[in-house]
């Protein structure tokens, strides 16, 4: 397990959470959105392949009617989903259009990955994209999305959805960007004696047990569905790194090896 290789990565994919694009008080965080344009941008004119894969339809739809919480009805959270995607993609062409960086959007259910064909047609459409020097930014479209038992149309949260993309696109690393340093021996929240774990080659039970609860009141994802991601980015031989997304200029430290959040490689 070695941070050197992180030194060789061509292609990346960075995932952030809905509780780095949305304050505490519901308004949208236009410095971390700012922050994120300019330093993707910057790996895209270096040569980088570079995929956004971002949370914060709901959050952003809840700013945009003057709401303080996620309603419990799923329809409505569609409908936020929906209003709420407009003004993200919006914000996103507007910061990026700042540092002179084109953006697509892609959006995703999880039946489009299960089935080949259709599979095959997203990975193709994301390459052609990458190609023209464009950077895709990608969603679950949650507006259509069903969470039903089969979970045939939901893909859970949007770190799953990270990994995935990670796979479809052949891409060498995934960086998580979340509200904490990264992955702890125990909750930081509750012990002041928790320490910040630098590497991980393995999901282990014990790894699982120290994860936390659900992440803020305006996003789905905790730790534990981050070490889910985690899974699946071992099962194809890549490697993620989990880190703040408070710092997000750090990314440059990250491809360049240096310690930055925790480290997930074989």
């Amino acid at each position: 397990m070695n941070r050197e290789k992180l030194k060789t990565v061509k292609r990346i994919v960075v995932k952030i959470g809905t509780s780095s694009l949305i304050l505490a008080n519901g308004q949208i965080n236009l410095k971390n959105m700012d922050d994120l344009a300019f330093t993707l941008s910057s790996l895209r004119n270096e040569g980088y392949d570079i995929i956004l894969v971002t949370s914060g339809a709901i959050g952003v739809g809840l700013n945009v009617l003057g709401l303080d919480k996620r309603p419990s009805e799923i329809a409505q959270q569609q409908a936020l989903a929906s209003i709420g995607q407009v003004e993200l993609m919006s914000l996103y062409n507007h910061m990026f259009a700042r540092y002179q960086q084109k953006v697509s959007q892609l959006l995703l259910t999880n039946d489009v990955i299960e089935y080949p064909e259709s599979r095959q047609n997203a990975s193709m459409s994301l390459q052609a994209i990458l190609s023209m020097g464009i950077i895709p930014i990608i969603n679950e479209n949650d507006a259509v999305s069903v969470d039903e038992m089969d979970h045939k149309t939901k893909f859970g949260d949007n770190d799953r959805l990270g990994a995935i993309v990670t796979n479809l696109a052949d891409a060498d690393l995934l960086i998580m960007l979340s509200d904490i340093d990264g992955l702890y021996d125990k909750n930081p929240n509750i012990f002041d004696d928790a320490k910040l774990i630098d590497n991980v080659s393995e999901i282990t039970e014990t790894l699982m047990k120290a994860a936390g609860g659900a992440g803020s009141r305006f996003g789905t994802g905790g730790m534990t569905s981050k070490l889910e991601a985690a899974k699946l980015i071992f099962d194809t031989d890549k490697q993620m790194v989990l880190t703040n997304g408070a710092r997000i200029r750090e990314i440059r430290d990250i491809i360049n090896g240096k310690k930055k959040g925790t480290y997930f490689g074989q």
